[in-house]
């Protein structure tokens, strides 16, 4: 055990260095934590919990939530939230301190290659129980490692009154080849509107996973589809084309010069968005909670991400999880306990579900689900109940995070200099890359 976190630590150095060569952020949120009194819960006698939190947009909701439960029960909960982008390199800096997290996550059955070690069995705890569904449940063998804790669903986010006034509704696009008219158009008028078709498609650290993870999900999605399969060692790249039409798209067509967008932010997307500097806005559910503040129900729609492949009139968002609760089987028993009796009462409890739905804007797969509020989840259920297909999150089978950050290193030189051999180095980054970092994950 000794020798794997070793290397589970290198593997963290490696990526923040990496990282840094791309200009993300590094660090974490700040701890917080709760009460002194002693537990109320017997079976946790003595016990605490540290959370090592993926969502920053999250965050101030789960210190809340934190200080409520050790405010009822007297268990201490430390919740701290990883940088955008850091998640992997915090975690191999804080799973070997002395007080190692309790709680934390992986993406998948990628990521569950690294840190399987560590994952205790799930299987019989009463939050497992929960679970709607055992497709819910992340599997190492016969043992359950994780479980995911939200489903979410990310597209194209549209403000509807900015696209009224260029002439436009949402009924208008469905279709690559009406987004892209229509992004198009918005462009030739740009002066005379005052604002652009997209927000910039930042690949600043905090940023660049919305396009070297989500937006490359749909090449990767169609080509399974074709091919009958759920994952591969050795992608082909069928749809690269598509993926650069839709990245020309974003690029050329928003709110600044594509050399500009290197250091570009999810800040500054965002707040194009939300100073209606932009009509389109490629992001998840999970930004309600920002953008409600600014615009009503009636005002926003997403659509799905089209880039031209398959039946695009029943094409739905991009809908699934790569977020799934690993409990951390080298902690104290008392800690492992306290904090399976943490999350059981985070996915029953009023203030849990409620939280969830209301402040973080989560559909959660347990029983007690509290409906959510979030317009983007509704609109996700509406194009599923009208006979749409919702496009799987594949993004979980991509071999590594060093794959990610070479294609968004390639995408980034690209927008900057839009030739061929630039766009030869994506492909290379896509397909090449791929066949060998999966070979050193499987070795």
């Amino acid at each position: 055990m000794k020798k794997r976190l070793l290397s589970l630590m290198m593997v963290g150095a490696m990526c923040a260095s990496l990282v840094a060569g791309c200009g993300e952020s590094s660090g974490s949120g700040e701890a917080a934590s709760s009460g002194e009194a002693e537990s109320t819960e017997a079976s946790a006698e003595g016990g605490s919990v540290y959370y090592l939190n993926f969502k920053p947009e999250a965050d101030e909701a789960w210190q809340s939530l934190a200080a409520t439960y050790t405010e009822q029960t007297g268990v201490e909960v430390t919740v701290v939230t990883a940088a955008s982008g850091e998640y992997e390199t915090t975690l191999a800096s804080e799973i070997g301190k002395s007080e190692a997290p309790t709680l934390f996550q992986v993406n998948g059955p990628v990521g569950l290659a690294s840190w399987k070690d560590y994952c205790y069995d799930l299987s019989g705890t009463d939050v497992y129980g929960e679970l709607t569904s055992d497709s819910y449940a992340l599997y190492d063998g016969e043992s359950v490692a994780g479980i995911a804790y939200v489903i979410e669903s990310y597209g194209i986010i549209v403000n509807n009154t900015l696209l009224a006034e260029a002439g436009y509704s949402v009924e208008d696009i469905a279709s690559f080849d009406d987004l892209k008219a229509i992004a198009e158009d918005i462009t030739s008028r740009k002066d005379e509107l005052g604002f652009a078709a997209f927000t910039s498609a930042g690949m600043d650290g905090s940023s660049d996973w919305r396009f070297k993870t989500h937006l490359a999900n749909l090449p990767i999605y169609f080509e399974y589809q074709e091919d009958g399969i759920s994952s591969t060692d050795a992608i082909k790249g069928t749809y690269l084309d598509n993926y650069r039409n839709i990245w020309d798209l974003y690029i050329n067509n928003c709110t600044c010069d594509p050399s500009e967008l290197a250091a570009k932010t999810g800040d500054d997307s965002e707040s194009e968005f939300l100073n209606g500097e932009a009509v389109f806005y490629q992001n998840g559910s999970w930004e309600y909670t920002a953008l409600s503040a600014q615009y009503s129900d009636d005002e926003m729609t997403m659509i799905p991400i089209y880039i031209g492949v398959g039946d695009e009139a029943n094409q739905g968002l991009c809908t699934g999880t790569e977020n799934y609760w690993c409990v951390n089987s080298q902690a104290d028993e008392a800690d492992i306990q306290a904090t399976l009796d943490f999350l059981y009462w985070v996915v029953t409890s009023e203030e849990g579900t409620s939280a969830l739905a209301n402040d973080m804007g989560f559909v959660i797969p347990f029983n007690n689900a509290v409906e959510s509020p979030n317009v983007f989840v509704k609109q996700d259920t509406e194009y599923t109940a009208a006979g749409k297909t919702p496009v799987s999150w594949n993004f979980t089978t991509m071999p590594s995070e060093e794959w990610k950050n070479v294609l968004g290193s390639a995408l980034t030189a690209y927008a900057a200099d839009q030739t061929d051999d630039n766009w030869e180095a994506v492909r290379a980054a896509f397909v090449d890359n791929w066949a060998s970092e999966y070979a050193l994950a499987n070795e």
